[in-house]
């Protein structure tokens, strides 16, 4: 009976740190692009658009649609790379194991 509860202990000691590090990762943010920066799409590590910057010289109101795509394109690229900063992280708490639903 020992050995179950070691292993609930640090089942425990785990979720805790991994809890550390969701909330670390809600206060730092990543960039994602298009346009070659002409879009940036500001992502925290929990996925959460924060901001968006557009370079004026992108806004064609005769071209609404292309803008539209960079957009998209900007954010999709943020989400990816929080995605991977998320995965990192966790990576190092759960020793490279993925485990389903976690991030």
């Amino acid at each position: 009976m020992r050995g179950m509860n070691d292993l609930v202990r640090q089942a425990q000691i785990m979720q805790k740190k991994m809890a550390k590090v969701q909330e670390d990762l809600a206060a730092r943010t990543v960039e994602g692009t298009s346009g070659g920066g002409m879009v940036v799409a500001v992502v925290n590590g929990a996925n959460e658009l924060q901001g968006l910057r557009i370079d004026a010289s992108v806004v064609d109101p005769s071209d609404v649609e292309m803008l539209q795509d960079l957009i998209v394109a900007a954010v999709a690229d943020g989400v990816k790379k929080s995605k991977e900063m998320a995965e990192a992280e966790m990576g190092q708490i759960t020793g490279g194991i993925k485990i389903p639903g976690l991030f």
